[in-house]
């Protein structure tokens, strides 16, 4: 008889550091065959390996077997487990959660309250659950974690909302609401209704912690973007946006994956020739891509991938790439630190040149390769910068050298994005 799941899927983590690669690519180019085969040539050399698929159709018709819920991985193979994302679920779980937690004003308003059987998830539940069952997997003992994410453009929100949700949580409930708690039973009494009770803080603040977990695991120097793409001038369209959104938000590729390349020595003409219109884009993508994302192609194998034994014949996906050194993926807003002129040789994506003693300015570096000038647009807004990259939009946070400075310019170069900043003698640190 074959262990059951809580017997065998690891607990609370240990000193383990966790591999995480995150898969995505555009829609039908084959993401959670890919994902699949990624976490199965992990298991296959011995890492303890969770596959958590964001479908929650799961990725049963890959693997061959029903993958478990978020909280009770399956196993699928010695070192293999699967799970997936179930939105119905979390709504469920997180809206008759929140109705008890709001029964005393409920029942002031006289409304009725409604039972789990009549809920079903509204738009955007998937994201959320998305990222309560990355929480819950960071907190497992993994060697290794392979995320199936929805098609580019949805997974890139999703992977910039941890960050958005905590920003707009500090901005609608500030430190400064502790001060004012005091008031709140005189307050209740003069406007005659309940005033917004401790849950309400006390929940913020949980969630917060859990989105800074979420966020950690998105940013750390372990995890990795793995896209897939099917060869051709769709999806080559699809990879330069996505381009723009992963150099913003600081996401790190390892591997570029065209997937279900043919064959080149087919003797059916019509093969033949998508054969050759493939190679083609593949040897445009080595050139525009390869020096920054590797490529690993993985062949067509005639049908569609059902299964362990089909999914170790495609090769080329158990190299998780060489981290090098990690870099930040943003500006430490509490650093009050200047980085020198070679900052940027480290590998981070984001780095401060200090050249005021030749000109008086300090640059902020933000690389973004294939970028056109037309498509950046930048906005300073208090102690934050509005980044704007094609499609995407970043606030980002300013150090505490660059609050006491004003923008005096920017310029794309070479397609590295560089904001002037001068610093404001009125708040510069004066020499002694």
């Amino acid at each position: 008889m074959a262990p059951s799941t809580a017997d065998t899927a690891p607990g609370p983590r240990t000193t383990r550091t966790t591999r995480t690669v995150l898969v995505t690519g555009p829609g039908g180019a084959g993401r959670t065959t890919v994902a699949a085969a990624t976490a199965l040539a992990a298991a296959t050399r011995g890492d303890r390996t969770l596959l958590l698929c964001a479908d929650p159709a799961g990725p049963g018709a890959v693997l061959g077997t029903a993958a478990g819920p978020a909280d009770e991985p399956a196993e699928v193979t010695p070192g293999l487990w699967a799970a997936r994302v179930d939105p119905t679920d979390y709504f469920r779980t997180e809206f008759l959660a929140l109705q008890d937690r709001a029964a005393t004003v409920l029942d002031l308003l006289g409304a009725r309250r409604l039972d789990g059987e009549e809920l079903t998830e509204l738009p955007g539940s998937e994201q959320f659950a998305l990222l309560q069952a990355l929480r819950r997997a960071s907190a497992g003992d993994w060697d290794v974690l392979v995320v199936d994410l929805p098609p580019l453009r949805d997974a890139l929100s999703v992977l910039a909302l941890p960050e958005r949700l905590r920003r707009l949580l500090g901005r609608l409930l500030p430190v400064e609401r502790q001060a004012a708690r005091a008031l709140r039973p005189i307050m209740a009494q003069l406007a005659g209704v309940p005033m917004p009770a401790e849950w309400l803080y006390g929940a913020a603040a949980r969630r917060d912690e859990e989105l800074a977990t979420v966020q950690a695991l998105i940013e750390a120097p372990t995890t990795t973007v793995r896209l897939v793409a099917e060869p051709g001038p769709a999806a080559a369209d699809a990879l330069r946006v996505a381009r723009d959104g992963l150099s913003l938000y600081g996401l790190r590729v390892d591997a570029l994956v065209p997937n279900k390349v043919l064959p080149t020595d087919s003797p059916d003409a019509w093969s033949a020739t998508l054969a050759a219109q493939q190679q083609k884009c593949l040897q445009e993508w080595g050139e525009e891509y390869g020096p920054a994302w590797p490529l690993r192609a993985v062949g067509h194998l005639g049908r569609d991938p059902r299964g362990v034994a089909d999914l170790g014949d495609l090769g080329g996906l158990a190299d998780l790439g060489d981290l090098g050194d990690p870099a930040p993926a943003g500006p430490d807003p509490d650093t009050d630190t200047v980085a020198g002129p070679d900052a940027g040789a480290h590998g981070g994506p984001w780095w401060v040149e200090d050249r005021r003693e030749e000109d008086g300015l300090l640059l902020w570096c933000l690389p973004l390769p294939g970028t056109v000038k037309s498509d950046v647009g930048l906005v300073r807004r208090g102690d934050e910068l509005l980044l704007t990259v094609g499609p995407f939009q970043r606030m980002v946070p300013l150090g505490g050298a660059l609050r006491r400075c004003t923008v005096s310019g920017a310029a794309l170069t070479d397609g590295v994005l560089k904001v002037r900043f001068t610093p404001d003698p009125g708040l510069w640190p004066r020499t002694p």
